[in-house]
């Protein structure tokens, strides 16, 4: 191809001048400065050439005038965002030399920028330097591929500096306003977010309140918060989800905090806001508060209406809900309802709660095979946990034992056991419940559970399944069935053996039959050497023998298999009283309160022992934490009056002695002396009370009735203790005591009867005389018989001995013949939980004329000792 060539025109200047596009051909001929000349050119061309002036470089009106003073430190900006720098620095873009420009005067010579050699000067053909040269020492920018940004450091005078570290550090950062609306509306929202998170924290604490007050202050901020916002900004820029937050805690801290009305009202704020997009799913919140506080059907309502906004993707939540829907139902009795929540949950995703509580449904209406197949969909519920063959080590590699060892007892195991004992626990309720409704019999019944059982992969239920069998058995007293039912087991395996043995030793020693007890007893131990109540068992038959140092043995090896097994440590106390080792004694009932806080057994034994120590201030400090545990025991409360009786404080024996008798009005000590302490303080008339208590308690007493017509007389009312006398003498004529207060009174008010009882006084008096005699007779041969020869004395001391014992039996002067015993006199309530007490000691009281009248005629009358 010919260039064309360039005409000069007079007048135009080097302004006329138009440079002819350079061919790639011509660029790499090289021929000097001058405009280029293709070899076909003629003659007159030349000599046109003569008449081409050449633009002075030097000449300030240049078009391209200033490029030099460009700075080449600005060249490396947006290096890493350069495409053309980047594509250059991986490859050989950067060694091609550049395309001539298309504008006049850009052909001039430019360096040949390559990523590591030198770069090449070109020149136009002119003699004018390209767009890029280095001139005076400075570069010129290479507009065609100005983004590359880089020179070749020798002719620089500077090194490779792309991202301009050679600058040195940045400058620093401007100072924030700290009084500027933005910095003042962030640190508030800060402490927004601050105040939530402290409020959380307090609640997962258990500090309650501290988590409100947080929750509130937390929302009085959000609302300053939000006004500020408001005046400087649009209501777009609000913070939604730091307003949604601080809500949502202060309702949940109001409903923790048992304020349901303050946290209904708050959920209601976020639930009516339609700027919440999920604020609908806190009405299964409201729900529940409602469900709190019994209003079901609101709660039902709400439940469904959170249900209708939760979208089918979250199916565990809305398989809470509609659980939480059926319980509702349950508590308002609607089962059917219910029963339809708990077989769409069954046939969704089936769980065990979903299933008891389905099971519980069909039984409260009756229907007996759908309770069949709820257990049987019970059952079935995947339990989604590892077996036990997994921690079994199978092989003697020291990393996999070390691994199961490890995984053992972690928390995974840990939930796995807690998931497993749920399910055994729900499988348990459920079968004894459902057995003796769902046949004729309770034990066919049993038996159908632990035939469905034993197809599941709960078979180890199945045997305590038939032990719970044997207990239903022993609640509807049928022992023998009990007896047959656990005899079943003798021949299964250890475990069950000796659950059975336990089992079969506890009823044989109910019934006292020690031997047999102690038989079934030893085969549990010999099951299961580390079965605690195996061992405590075995233990209480050897106490009950007698032989209290083995049965501490006992007690101490159960202890040893399990330091939680209460029932041994009680016994072991019991045993160390038994053999007087009272500060033994004392340690391990205050083990046993340390681990049975409550317990009103232990609480009694430990004060038991300190009064056995002599230590009535800690008895009474004990007593009184007993009956803080149960305030209405009538011997503890007798107990306690009697200490302080001992004390000396009077008052407070009083308060206890009354209170025990309001509690339990026949104990004949706590009306007696009741009874003593109101004749002590010169109330007769309220002592009458008691003592005709007694007296109807114990009516073949003749002490009480006269006690009741001591108390007429000493009131003055005698009257009525005549009549009283008379009545006691139609019941106990032979009573010496009532004969001579009859003739006393009938003296007293010169009534006729007088002859008649002094008659009766006489002939009893006599009798006592001849009674006494024979006692005095029967002694003394006795002991004649006793001095005399083994032979012969022998039957002589039998026949005195049965005579003795005859007169022994018949009544003295002050008791009739129709009295009791004094194994049934003495007889009188006694708590299960410690001895009987003494009889109180009464104060004496003062003495009148009328008493020292009846020293000298009568003699004092009676009083309780």
């Amino acid at each position: 191809m010919r260039p064309a060539l360039v005409s000069w025109q007079p007048g135009a200047g080097h302004q006329g001048i138009a440079a002819a596009p350079v061919t790639r051909a011509t660029r790499a001929g090289g021929l000097g400065p001058g405009l280029r000349i293709g070899p076909g050119l003629p003659a007159a061309g030349e000599k046109m050439m003569q008449n081409v002036h050449l633009a002075p470089e030097e000449d300030e009106d240049d078009l391209y005038s200033g490029y030099n003073d460009y700075n080449p430190t600005f060249d490396t900006e947006d290096l890493e965002n350069d495409i053309g720098f980047q594509q250059a620095a991986r490859t050989s873009h950067g060694r091609r030399p550049p395309v001539t420009a298309k504008i006049p005067g850009t052909s001039a010579s430019r360096p040949l920028g390559t990523a590591f050699g030198s770069k090449a000067t070109l020149t136009s053909s002119m003699g004018r330097p390209m767009t890029g040269a280095i001139q005076d020492g400075v570069s010129r920018p290479m507009t065609a591929v100005h983004a590359a940004g880089y020179t070749k450091a020798a002719m620089r005078g500077s090194l490779f500096d792309p991202l301009g570290q050679a600058r040195g550090p940045a400058p620093p950062l401007e100072m924030k306003n700290p009084d500027s609306s933005e910095e003042k509306i962030r640190q508030l929202e800060k402490k927004v977010n601050e105040l939530v998170e402290e409020s959380c924290i307090a609640n997962s604490c258990g500090d309650l309140k501290l988590a409100l007050e947080k929750a509130k202050e937390a929302g009085r901020k959000e609302r300053v918060l939000v006004r500020q916002r408001e005046q400087i900004s649009t209501p777009e820029n609000i913070n939604l989800d730091l307003t949604y937050s601080v809500l949502f805690n202060l309702a949940s801290q109001y409903a923790a905090n048992e304020m349901y009305a303050e946290a209904l009202n708050t959920y209601q704020v976020i639930v009516k806001n339609k700027m919440f997009s999920n604020g609908g799913r806190l009405k299964v919140n409201m729900g529940n508060i409602y469900l709190k506080q019994r209003n079901y059907s609101k709660a039902i309502k709400f439940y469904r209406m959170a249900l209708d906004q939760i979208p089918s993707v979250h199916k565990e939540m809305r398989i809470n809900i509609m659980q939480n829907i059926g319980v509702a139902f349950i508590k308002t009795g609607q089962y059917i309802d219910a029963i339809s929540s708990f077989e769409h949950i069954m046939s969704m995703s089936p769980n065990l709660k979903a299933g008891f509580n389905l099971i519980l449904c069909y039984f409260a209406i009756g229907d007996s095979e759908q309770m069949k197949k709820a257990f049987q969909k019970l059952i079935a519920v995947p339990l989604e946990v590892d077996y036990d063959d997994k921690y079994i080590s199978t092989n003697d590699d020291p990393h996999t034992n070390l691994l199961i060892e490890a995984i053992k007892n972690d928390s995974l195991r840990q939930i796995e056991r807690e998931r497993k004992s749920m399910a055994e626990e729900y499988i348990m309720t459920a079968a004894k419940l459902i057995a003796p409704v769902i046949e004729t019999s309770f034990a066919v019944g049993y038996d159908w559970c632990v035939e469905v059982v034993k197809a599941s992969h709960y078979v180890e239920l199945a045997n305590d399944l038939e032990i719970n069998k044997a207990t239903t058995y022993l609640r509807q007293q049928d022992f023998n069935q009990a007896l047959e039912t656990l005899k079943m087991f003798e021949k299964k395996d250890s475990r069950v053996k000796s659950a059975a043995a336990t089992n079969l030793s506890f009823l044989y020693y109910l019934e006292n039959e020690l031997a047999q007890a102690s038989n079934y007893a030893d085969l549990a131990v010999n099951s299961d050497r580390y079965n605690p109540a195996a061992l405590t068992n075995k233990g209480n038959t050897v106490f009950a023998n007698g032989d209290y140092e083995k049965a501490a043995e006992f007690y101490k090896e159960a202890l040893r298999n399990d330091s939680s097994c209460t029932e041994a440590l009680y016994n072991l106390g019991l045993t160390y009283k038994k053999l007087s080792r009272i500060d033994e004694a004392l340690d391990c009932f205050l083990k046993l309160h340390a681990i049975l806080r409550n317990s009103a057994q232990v609480l009694h034994q430990i004060a038991n022992i300190y009064e056995m120590m002599d230590d009535p201030n800690q008895a009474i400090e004990w007593l009184m934490q007993l009956i803080s545990v149960v305030p209405t025991d009538a011997h503890v409360l007798s107990k306690l009056g009697k200490l302080y009786d001992n004390e000396g404080d009077k008052s407070q024996a009083f308060h206890y002695y009354y209170e025990s008798y309001r509690y339990f009005p026949s104990n004949i000590e706590v009306i007696e002396w009741l009874g003593a302490y109101y004749i002590d303080t010169q109330f007769c008339e309220k002592a009458i009370e008691y003592f005709e208590r007694a007296a109807l308690i114990l009516p073949t007493q003749v002490k009480w009735q006269l006690m009741v017509a001591s108390c007429y007389r000493r009131s003055g009312n005698y009257q009525k203790a005549l009549e009283k006398y008379k009545v006691i003498h139609r019941k106990f004529p032979e009573n010496v005591e009532c004969l001579r207060f009859l003739v006393r009174l009938c003296t007293d008010m010169g009534l006729k009867e007088v002859q008649e009882y002094m008659t009766k006084l006489k002939k009893v008096e006599k009798l006592k005389e001849i009674r006494e005699q024979r006692i005095k007779s029967g002694r003394d041969g006795s002991a004649r018989s006793r001095k005399e020869g083994n032979a012969g004395g022998d039957t002589g001391g039998t026949k005195g001995e049965k005579l003795s014992a005859k007169l022994k039996a018949l009544p003295g002067t002050s008791e009739p013949y129709e009295s009791s015993s004094s194994k049934e006199i003495d007889a009188s309530y006694v708590d299960p939980l410690g001895p009987q007490a003494e009889r109180p000691k009464t104060a004496a009281r003062k003495r009148t004329e009328e008493d020292d009248f009846a020293d000298e005629e009568l003699g004092e009358d009676l009083l309780p000792e």
